[in-house]
């Protein structure tokens, strides 16, 4: 019986790191310098929450981090909880000095778009330019602890300002140029900076988008605006502000050329990064200097095994989390590629591809969404395009369905390391990734991250396994926010994250762990249905009818009846509609499976699925809609204009 269960166990195990891999990987190397061994990995990662000073203190040696350690690693909150926590109370660091650190002579950056790979920039270059972007920048009175906010593209000029920004001691925050005004000002404005560096077009899917009345408009309102830079030669901007108004190439206009660092302490401000919730303004999370670069130089080298040398991309915006994730890699010694523009194009579908071939891309991240695109196109990645280079593919942003793995490895490459990855803006990093020491096993997410304290409660508090239950964190982490910016921000942190559980990170995520150790996410616990109550994870139909050659798109919500909720299944077709034929399939696949609870019991076509800037579906927006409530943050989502046509979905026939 026994030997029957292994059988099926390693059924679902895709790939198996080599001897070879295991030996040469960091984190065999980490185990090595610690003495603490990583096999069984769950002996590693008891002793990274237990004794949190000793991990964090050698994350820090084994990853190099320059600057002022001190001899104090970690003081526990007093109180025995979560919040209060100090960690390396007594070091100086700097972010740029850390991603600009090695030889001069590397590839450091790669800048590619919808034409394909642009320049690249070797490190020696880069310094430079950062050198003249931060003399710039301290000509304008720029002083740790100030604001400098972005509409910028994912490119190397926004990358400078960044750089330099942070060199500086001074906080970065920034939105995509495809943010409206009101957008723009519903998240920098709330941090009231005191520049605004500016792309005043950008181009998408082909497409010129010229957005120099939004800049205008935002400037108007920022009352702490004391200089704006845009990213052109030719400005063309009319501000209605006192600002100063300034090219990129004049901000640039000094004989800098080595930048010097202002080390701050570990918990200074770096980061204000925002969600994109559509329940009222989007929260302004502040991350420290130290919390970021620790949690992602854990990340890349444990779990992510990125060394010098490799190639690390990520198909982002400047809006989310991923972007400053992606940044981060220079501290490991990896080039890193910057995208801007559409992943997929009518007439390419294999640009990203095409750019990761080019310039060796080791460490390709992407969504979901995109891979299921390739996959509905019938596109072959590795038959299309030579990926020797190419070691692990990595996801986030939503559930990576089991389908999808199978399909990875049947079209993409079949030996690589592929670790979907799961975490949240508001720890910029994650609680769930892979390592290189791991097999690959079907629909699930490897392991916990080292350094998380993670559990999954159930509607007791109890721990469980084999059971879906809500993702929280028991003990501290140094990528915990400071606050949330603004009035009353401790207390609104606290609200948010504190206030389900006690002295508990309750993240809002329903996650299932296995008898084997790994996890499944099932979607956000906010929009878990409870048909008849019984809770069911929205991921667990998206993973059935997204398979559904006929559907390129879906959504899933609660269809409010009486005191209780039925499953409502939105669907977009090739054809722009359907027929009974294609709702009696999608309730036997959901039906065979899911199981008899998960069958949609409404069905509705649809043009559109509404989808936030950052590429997430938007259930509570729709499930607001169709009870007649207001969507207060329509800002935050990449096509609100799709709305219109949900609002009567209610009186409307469904399949």
């Amino acid at each position: 019986m026994m030997e029957q269960q292994s059988k099926v166990m390693d059924d679902h195990i895709l790939w198996r790191p080599s001897e070879q891999q295991v030996a040469e990987s960091n984190i065999k190397k980490f185990s090595q310098q610690t003495g603490i061994p990583f096999e069984p990995y769950e002996h590693m990662h008891r002793w990274s929450v237990a004794e949190p000073g000793a991990f964090w203190s050698a994350v820090w040696e084994f990853s190099g981090i320059i600057g002022e350690k001190g001899e104090t690693v970690y003081l526990p909150p007093e109180d025995g909880g979560m919040l209060g926590a100090k960690w390396f109370p007594e070091a100086e660091i700097n972010l740029a000095e850390n991603l600009l650190r090695g030889d001069g002579s590397r590839e450091a950056v790669y800048e590619a778009d919808e034409r394909g790979v642009q320049r690249k920039v070797d490190m020696g270059e880069l310094r430079i330019m950062v050198a003249k972007a931060q003399e710039g920048l301290r000509q304008l009175g720029v002083r740790a602890g100030d604001r400098v906010a972005g509409i910028v593209k994912n490119d190397l000029q926004s990358l400078v300002a960044l750089l330099a920004t942070s060199s500086l001691g001074a906080v970065w925050s920034s939105c995509s140029p495809d943010f409206g005004a009101k957008g723009v000002l519903d998240r920098i404005g709330q941090v009231q900076p005191k520049i605004l560096i500016a792309s005043p077009e950008y181009h998408y899917n082909g497409k010129f988008f010229d957005i120099r009345d939004n800049i205008s408009a935002v400037s108007a309102e920022l009352e702490s605006l004391s200089a704006v830079v845009c990213l052109s030669d030719t400005p063309g901007l009319v501000l209605e502000t006192e600002a100063e108004l300034l090219t990129w190439n004049e901000l640039l206009e000094n004989d800098a050329e080595t930048p010097a660092f202002t080390r701050v302490p570990f918990d200074h401000p770096l980061y204000i990064l925002y969600t994109s919730g559509t329940t009222g303004l989007p929260k302004s999370i502040v991350h420290s200097v130290g919390g970021v670069l620790l949690q992602h130089v854990k990340e890349h080298q444990l779990h992510c095994d990125v060394k010098e040398g490799d190639v690390l991309s990520w198909y982002t915006s400047t809006s989310w989390m991923m972007y400053p994730w992606l940044v981060s890699g220079l501290a490991s010694g990896a080039s890193i590629l910057l995208y801007d523009g559409s992943p997929v194009r009518k007439d390419n579908l294999g640009i990203l591809w095409e750019v990761a071939e080019e310039v060796g891309v080791t460490h390709f991240g992407t969504s979901p969404k995109y891979l299921a695109t390739l996959e509905k196109c019938g596109y072959d990645v590795g038959g299309n395009h030579d990926l020797q280079a190419l070691k692990s593919l990595m996801t986030t942003g939503a559930p990576l369905i089991a389908e999808q793995y199978t399909w990875i490895y049947e079209t993409v490459k079949e030996d690589l390391f592929l670790a979907s990855i799961s975490g949240g803006t508001e720890i910029i990093g994650c609680f769930f990734m892979g390592t290189p020491a791991h097999p690959v096993r079907r629909g699930e997410i490897t392991c916990k991250a080292l350094g998380m304290a993670v559990d999954i409660l159930d509607h007791r508090g109890a721990s469980v396994v084999g059971r879906k239950g809500e993702l929280v964190c028991t003990e501290p982490f140094p990528s915990m926010p400071l606050t949330f910016w603004g009035e009353e921000g401790d207390e609104r942190y606290f609200n948010a994250y504190f206030k389900a559980h006690e002295g508990i990170w309750t993240h809002g995520d329903l996650v299932e762990e296995t008898p084997a150790g790994t996890f499944i996410i099932h979607g956000r616990t906010d929009t878990v249905l409870n048909p008849g109550g019984v809770r069911i994870g929205t991921a667990e139909i998206y993973r059935v009818v997204e398979q559904i050659p006929e559907i390129t798109d879906s959504l899933v919500f609660g269809f409010p009846m009486d005191n209780d909720e039925e499953i409502a299944l939105c669907i977009v077709t090739e054809e722009g509609g359907a027929e009974a034929k294609l709702a009696e399939e999608i309730r036997q696949d959901v039906r065979r499976k899911a199981s008899p609870r998960h069958v949609p019991r409404r069905i509705y076509t649809v043009k559109e699925v509404p989808y936030t800037n950052n590429g997430k579906k938007v259930e509570g927006a729709v499930r607001s809609i169709v009870r007649g409530q207001d969507v207060k943050n329509k800002e935050s989502l990449k096509n609100p204009e799709c709305l219109e046509e949900y609002i009567s979905l209610a009186e409307s026939d469904y399949l």
